[in-house]
C-alpha cells in the first residue's frame, strides 16, 4: 500500500474511489441480512417445532393413532422452503451485486498494471519494481474489495443484533427474579387480599374484581371454582409473578411489591398442573425442590433427607423397581434412561414440593389427569404430611375440599362463598350444588 502510493498515488487513489462503493453496497447488504434473518426466524420456529412434532417421543402417540404425518409434513415443508427462499433471495440480490463491484475493481486494476507496462518497456521502471507495484496492487484489491467489505457486512448486521441487545438489558429487571430463595426460609403470619382487581393484558373484562380474602399461618385453605374463574391467576398474584394489579396483597402485613423476588420465592412452594418432567436422575429431580439446602448439606444428608420425602409420597416403590434406583436417569433421551408413569411423575413433583422448607404449600391442580378418587387419596397424603405448613389447594374438584379448615368459592372474580365444608354444604349455595354434582366421583 505504502510502496503504491509513493510511486503512483493515482492508481492506489482511483482503486480507493472504486472501492468506496462497495462499503455501501455493503452496509445496506449487512442491514438487509439482518432483516431477513428476524424474517426467516418466524418460520424457522415453525418448522423446528414441527420437526419436534413429526419425530419427538411426546406426540409418537398420537402420531401414530391419528396418521397425522403427512399433512404435518407438507406444513414443514411450506415453512422450511419460506424461510429457505428469503434467505436465497436476499443472498442472490447481494451477492450479484458486490461481485459486479468487485469485477469492475479487478478491471480497472488491470487497466492500471497495462498501464505501467509502459514505464518498463521505456526502461523508467525496474522489473522489480514492477512485480512489486503489481503485487501491491492486487493486495489492495483483496483487502478493500474482499477483507474490508466483508468485515463491514458483518459489523452492519452485528451492529443491527447490538440495537436488540442493548434494547432488552435496558428492560427493567425485577428485583431478585433470576436468583435463589433466601435461606433460611421465612416466617409466615398472614396473607391478605385487598379488594384485588386484575385484568390481563389485552383482554377488558377483569379476571379478578374486588377479591378480598385472609389466609393466617397453620391452617388449611381450598379455593374451587369453574374452570376460568381465577384461581390459578390468585396463585400467580400472591406469588408476585403478576404486578399490575389494583388493590393491595400484604405478606405479613408489607405489600408484596416490598419484598424482591428472591424473597417471596422463598414463602411459597408449589406442584403446579403442568408441572416439569426433568430428564435427570430420580434424586436430582427431586432435590431441585430445595437448591439452597443442596450447598450447605453434605451430600449424605442431602440424600437422606431425599429418600425419606420420597417415601413420604409412596416413591419407595419406584425406587426399588429403577435399575440403579434413585441414581437412575428419568426418560429415554440418555442410554439406561427409564419411563415412569404419569402418577409417578405427579409424586416425583409432590416430592420437591415437600422437600421445600417454604412454609406455604400449594397445590394448583397438579393431579387434574388423576381420577377422583386417586386424586382425593393424594392429597389427603399431602396433607398429612404438611399438617405443620399452611396449604392452599386449588382445584375445581373438590377431593380437596374436605380437608380444609377454610374454602374460598371463586366467582365472578371475587369470593362469593366461604367457609368450613359444613357450613357452606349447610347454606344450600353454589358450593352445596357444586358438591352434590360430584359426590359420586368419590364414593
Amino acid at each position: 500500500m505504502i510502496l503504491l502510493l509513493t510511486q503512483v498515488w493515482w492508481a492506489a487513489l482511483l482503486i480507493l474511489a472504486l472501492t468506496a462503493p462497495l462499503f455501501v453496497l455493503e452496509i445496506k447488504s449487512g442491514r438487509s441480512t439482518y432483516e431477513a434473518g428476524r424474517e426467516v426466524s418466524k418460520y424457522k420456529r415453525r418448522y423446528e417445532y414441527l420437526t419436534e412434532v413429526l419425530t419427538g417421543r411426546e406426540a409418537v402417540d398420537e402420531r401414530t393413532l391419528f396418521g397425522f404425518g403427512g399433512p404435518v409434513g407438507e406444513r414443514w415443508y411450506r415453512h422450511y422452503e419460506t424461510a429457505r427462499s428469503i434467505e436465497f433471495r436476499t443472498e442472490r440480490k447481494w451477492f450479484i451485486k458486490m461481485k459486479a463491484g468487485s469485477v469492475l475493481t479487478a478491471t480497472v486494476s488491470m487497466l492500471i498494471i497495462m498501464v505501467l507496462i509502459g514505464p518498463v518497456i521505456a526502461g523508467a521502471v525496474t522489473i522489480g519494481m514492477f512485480i512489486s507495484l503489481v503485487n501491491a496492487v492486487f493486495g489492495i484489491v483483496q483487502m478493500m474489495s474482499w477483507q474490508l467489505t466483508a468485515n463491514v457486512d458483518q459489523l452492519t448486521k452485528h451492529r443491527e443484533y447490538l440495537k436488540d441487545l442493548t434494547e432488552f438489558v435496558q428492560l427493567e429487571e425485577t428485583d431478585g427474579a433470576a436468583a435463589a430463595p433466601v435461606f433460611p426460609a421465612p416466617v409466615f403470619e398472614s396473607l391478605e387480599f385487598r379488594e384485588v382487581k386484575f385484568v390481563y393484558p389485552g383482554m377488558q373484562a377483569p379476571v379478578l374484581n374486588g377479591l378480598s380474602f385472609r389466609i393466617q399461618a397453620g391452617s388449611q385453605y381450598a379455593f374451587v371454582g369453574v374452570n376460568g374463574a381465577g384461581k390459578t391467576t390468585i396463585m400467580k398474584l400472591l406469588m408476585g409473578l403478576y404486578d399490575l394489579y389494583e388493590g393491595e396483597i400484604l405478606l405479613n402485613g408489607k405489600p408484596i411489591s416490598e419484598y424482591g423476588q428472591h424473597e417471596l420465592k422463598a414463602f411459597y412452594s408449589v406442584v403446579y398442573q403442568d408441572f416439569a418432567k426433568y430428564y435427570i436422575p430420580l434424586k436430582d429431580n427431586i432435590a431441585v425442590g430445595d437448591v439452597n439446602r443442596l450447598h450447605h448439606d453434605a451430600e449424605e444428608v442431602t440424600l437422606a433427607r431425599i429418600r425419606q420425602t420420597a417415601g413420604q409420597v409412596s416413591l419407595h416403590t419406584l425406587e426399588q423397581k429403577l435399575p440403579k434406583g434413585i441414581e437412575t436417569p428419568l426418560g429415554k433421551i440418555k442410554t439406561g434412561g427409564q419411563d415412569v408413569s404419569g402418577g409417578e411423575w405427579q409424586r416425583i413433583a409432590m416430592a420437591r414440593a415437600l422437600l421445600n422448607p417454604a412454609p406455604i404449600r400449594i397445590l394448583d391442580e397438579p393431579t387434574a389427569a388423576l381420577d377422583p378418587i386417586g386424586e382425593s387419596k393424594l392429597y389427603e397424603q399431602f396433607e398429612q404430611i404438611s399438617r405443620d405448613k399452611t396449604t392452599l389447594f386449588i382445584s375445581h374438584r373438590l377431593g380437596s375440599t374436605l380437608l380444609a379448615d377454610i374454602i374460598f368459592v371463586i366467582g365472578d372474580g371475587r369470593v362469593i362463598e366461604q367457609g368450613s365444608h359444613p357450613e357452606l354444604m349447610k347454606a344450600r349455595g353454589v358450593y352445596a350444588g357444586m358438591y352434590e354434582s360430584q359426590r359420586s366421583w368419590y364414593q
